[in-house]
């Protein structure tokens, strides 16, 4: 059995936050070039990390949870209000004087929400799903990031919102990716 084959949902998300965690500190402490290219990580995980969520994750709680609705829609507007601040801040370039500030901003928006995350939504998974299913789910997680717009894109909230936009907003995203990297512009 592959590695991935094992791999349990909610230990993959957990996993990925603490990799964002890492980044925003790799974003902090560098300069320049190196500031950049580590912004361009952050950035992109964080926009293929919560489509995932917002594709898998967050239909298994609506769903499933007794209180999915109110649970999600938290979720939801908190993953908003991230990618509007990460949207301004990518804007903004890494290069702007008021670049560590927005930074700031959007790490406390970024870490409250995973905290909200590890808090009240993944534990409550983790008992309703079997240990199948949660390896069924961390398989949906990866195809889902592997196909992902991988910039934010602000009103993408919901699954449907994902399916019907999100193919063109990868291919686009994607496409802008590799010519700013053939460039020289970017990671």
């Amino acid at each position: 059995m592959s590695e991935h084959a094992s791999e349990d949902a909610i230990d993959l998300l957990v996993r990925q936050h603490a990799e964002i965690r890492r980044l925003f500190d790799e974003v902090e402490a560098a300069a320049g070039d190196e500031r950049k290219a580590a912004f361009d990580r952050l950035r992109r995980l964080l926009a293929v990390h919560e489509t995932a969520e917002e594709e898998i994750v967050h239909p298994y709680a609506r769903r499933h949870l007794d209180d999915g609705d109110t649970v999600v829609d938290a979720r939801l507007s908190e993953e908003n209000q991230a990618k509007q601040i990460l949207s301004d801040t990518e804007y903004l370039g890494t290069d702007d004087t008021e670049f560590l500030r927005w930074l700031g901003d959007l790490r406390i928006a970024v870490l409250d929400h995973a905290r909200h995350e590890e808090e009240e939504e993944f534990p409550r998974i983790r008992e309703l799903a079997g240990e199948q299913e949660r390896r069924r789910m961390a398989g949906a997680v990866r195809a889902a990031e592997a196909v992902a717009p991988t910039h934010p894109h602000v009103g993408f909230e919901t699954a449907p919102a994902n399916m019907m936009a999100g193919p063109f907003a990868a291919v686009a995203d994607r496409a802008r990716d590799a010519i700013r990297k053939a460039a020289g512009h970017g990671d």
